[in-house]
């Protein structure tokens, strides 16, 4: 049985324990369903300094808004090996038609997405809260960057399930500022 969680977060944690760059506020854990990729999910990590928002308002979409930061992914569900591993735990814990979307579920009355991404998507989402989770109890975070920053969980824009990732990734409120300026529409 693959433990999905232990081996991404041992992929994950190395590299971020590698970071050292002045200013680090924020890590991005970019979870992202590939259209051009047969629809399976893609995970990748960074981080963002405050130089590179030029120290920009807590609150500030330049702060928070991962189109404005520096790219420098990390790449950790990409390849062959990775989804390999990642498409037989869908097998194992019976998620079917990996890649797809029943469009029936995917908005409300009122035409509000309420979906969940693609099948498997929601599911890897909760292992890579797990893993932020790990990465802050362990104090890998506090460790590294000596002080406890955000794991901003997320895809190209903050749906209602990244917040909620989010939120959860950081147990110890870590990422409120954060979530203070999503739920605000970034006001600075």
């Amino acid at each position: 049985m693959i433990n999905l969680s232990n081996y991404l977060y041992n992929k994950v944690r190395p590299i971020i324990e590698s970071w050292n760059e002045e200013g680090i506020y924020g890590l991005s854990f970019f979870v992202y369903t590939n259209v051009a990729w047969n629809n399976l999910p893609y995970f990748a990590i960074s981080y963002n300094t405050e130089k590179s928002c030029n120290y920009s308002l807590p609150l500030s979409e330049e702060r928070w808004t991962y189109a404005f930061w520096l790219q420098n992914e990390h790449e950790i569900i990409s390849d062959e090996e990775s989804t390999k591993i990642f498409l037989q735990w869908c097998e194992e814990n019976n998620i079917k038609d990996v890649g797809f979307e029943d469009e029936s579920k995917m908005y409300d009355e009122e035409c509000r997405y309420i979906g969940k991404g693609p099948n498997g998507y929601y599911e890897l989402l909760q292992v890579v809260v797990d893993i932020a989770r790990r990465l802050h109890k362990e104090k890998v975070i506090m460790n590294t960057f000596k002080k406890d920053i955000p794991i901003i969980i997320h895809e190209y824009e903050y749906a209602w399930y990244s917040v909620e990732a989010t939120r959860n990734g950081n147990p110890d409120g870590e990422a409120s500022v954060f979530l203070e300026a999503v739920e605000k529409g970034f006001p600075e």
